[in-house]
């Protein structure tokens, strides 16, 4: 087969997890030649500097690249790694720009790579959220030309926006097979590396939606009081920096100097894993609560809109946020049992990844996109 040079995307310690297997799995193979364009959240000290855990994974051919500050909007973040990106592929002159969901770091990705004739490979499109990142994901879908997605669901998704069946490749979700990796460090180890001692405990992230802007403060404050009124330690990470942060921020301050609060700005990938495998169950609206909570068998309170329709098991309970209905859901979980349950593959996505690339008619489809009308039943 021809020799490849992949460009990888990522800007938050989230979408990593995810790239991780599939980037490992590319850079061990003679054929390709990769790369990792590293910026967003990665490169915010406020959030850990992140984009350490990219060189310690070993990768070798990593571009930094600081695309904002606190005070940036989303649409400035996108333009400034727009410039970023064009200016560091026009150098590099890649075959391929991956990149992961639905951030505006992806979109662009999307766009550079759609603009100047680069292929775009997007990991887990087709899927619904209910909120702004879904708009994103569904663009990002469509200017990319290779489709690696978590289910079938995902794919009558894309099906329905236009997109070649031919392109649409389901390998399941790419943390799965992180997930099943004997290799997971110890809760030992996490507990040493972090410097909590809990015997048992939640977990508690809890992301802004940016089309609620103006009721975050509301939420994140109701969230925070019925933690501290609950008996429960809590392990409590960052929410990603979007518009509304300060506000979650600002009220995780009442826990500072709490004993059965831990808080974090970030936290390794397998370490985070381990953490959530051992957990008693894991409150907020963090996607890991609807995909890798419940392959652990993890019960999740899923609070307010931001996973809205996304595909779920019966270990998820959606609550509104007020306090009466979060306590209920707390007593809850505590007796459910824990049941492993995935609808997002079975841990070889990066095999299935690589077998699609190294197949050299899928390289020979032709860069232009047409809309695919399929006939109505």
């Amino acid at each position: 087969m021809n020799f490849r040079k992949i460009v990888f995307l990522t800007g938050t310690r989230a979408d990593f997890g995810k790239l991780k297997s599939l980037m490992l799995r590319l850079q061990s193979d003679e054929h390709f030649d990769v790369h990792v364009f590293i910026t967003g959240m990665h490169m915010l000290s406020r959030y850990g500097s992140t984009w350490e855990e990219v060189r310690k994974a070993g990768l070798v051919n990593i571009y930094r690249f600081i695309n904002q500050n606190e005070q940036d909007s989303m649409d400035q973040i996108l333009s400034k790694t727009i410039c970023g990106l064009s200016d560091y592929v026009k150098e590099i002159t890649p075959d391929m720009i991956v990149v992961h969901g639905d951030r505006v770091e992806a979109l662009a990705g999307a766009i550079v790579g759609s603009l100047n004739n680069i292929r775009v490979a997007h990991i887990e499109g087709g899927e619904v959220s209910g909120t702004v990142d879904e708009i994103i994901r569904h663009s990002i879908s469509k200017m990319s030309h290779f489709h690696f997605v978590a289910n079938d669901e995902a794919r009558r998704r894309l099906v329905q926006l236009g997109e070649s069946k031919e392109t649409i490749y389901v390998i399941g979700s790419p943390d799965i097979d992180i997930m099943n990796s004997p290799e997971l460090p110890t809760l030992e180890k996490v507990k040493s590396y972090y410097h909590f001692n809990f015997k048992d405990y939640a977990i508690l992230m809890f992301h802004p939606v940016t089309t609620e802007y103006r009721s975050i403060q509301q939420q994140i404050s109701t969230i925070v009081d019925c933690a501290l009124q609950v008996s429960q330690n809590f392990v409590v990470l960052y929410p990603n920096n979007d518009h509304g942060t300060e506000f979650i921020l600002q009220e995780y301050e009442r826990l500072q100097g709490c004993s059965r609060f831990a808080i974090y700005p970030s936290m390794r990938f397998e370490y985070f894993l381990t953490l959530l495998k051992h957990a008693n169950y894991i409150i907020g609206n963090s996607s890991a609560g609807i995909r890798e909570a419940p392959h652990f068998g993890v019960p999740t309170i899923n609070l307010g809109s931001r996973q809205h329709r996304r595909v779920q098991t019966s270990s998820v309970i959606n609550v509104s946020i007020n306090c009466k209905d979060i306590v209920e859901a707390i007593k809850l979980v505590q007796v459910m049992p824990r049941i492993s349950r995935t609808l997002f593959g079975n841990g070889n996505s990066a095999g299935e990844f690589i077998q699609v690339l190294q197949t050299e008619e899928n390289w020979d489809r032709d860069i232009q996109k047409y809309f695919i009308d399929y006939p109505s039943k």
